[in-house]
């Protein structure tokens, strides 16, 4: 149960779900943010984005957020669920390019701490063919991903077990987006 009374049945609305229904006013704007990360037009697929936001929150040990997010990457990449149990593994040696692998790697520095990312971080990553915009965003879902992370543990919330939960929300993400993943409280 969470340390709050969120108003809502935490089974019916695990997670950041619960939060949000329960302000919805802080719910459209973070839903908003990770729309634009997460599922916007970009050089990076939305997989490869996803992937970021559950290897940052794998790090964190955000039970909810983590698997919710790999099971949103495991939804828009061919390899799935095998893939992102792998880099999560081990990155250095997960069936990934050299580009994703080097964002992973500014991403799991941001985790730990802002200034973690180096200026070599930030090379390798150019010299695999990353561009600015691409580690920009990197950065940003790491860091916003840290935020999530400690608003649905920060709170307590209630982290369903077992694939199935999360498969059927990365449906209903792939399907809508985030701006319509929860409904307004009422």
């Amino acid at each position: 149960m969470a340390y709050i009374d969120l108003g809502v049945d935490e089974k019916q609305f695990p997670g950041v779900t619960g939060p949000m229904r329960y302000r919805p006013e802080t719910a459209k704007p973070l839903n908003e943010l990770a729309e634009v990360l997460l599922r916007a037009p970009h050089s990076l697929p939305a997989g490869e984005r996803e992937l970021i936001a559950a290897y940052v929150s794998g790090r964190n040990d955000c039970t909810f957020c983590c698997a919710s997010h790999s099971a949103f990457a495991a939804a828009q990449l061919d390899e799935g669920m095998s893939l992102v149990d792998r880099v999560r593994a081990d990155l250095d040696t997960a069936p990934i390019s050299a580009k994703l692998r080097a964002l992973l790697r500014i991403a799991g520095a941001v985790q730990v701490s802002g200034r973690s990312v180096t200026p070599e971080l930030i090379a390798d990553a150019r010299a695999e063919g990353a561009t600015d915009l691409e580690i920009h965003d990197t950065v940003l879902i790491a860091a916003a991903f840290c935020m999530f992370n400690r608003y649905v543990d920060g709170l307590g919330t209630f982290a369903p077990e077992g694939q199935e939960v999360y498969a059927a929300m990365a449906h209903r993400i792939v399907e809508v987006g985030y701006g319509s993943s929860v409904p307004a409280a009422g």
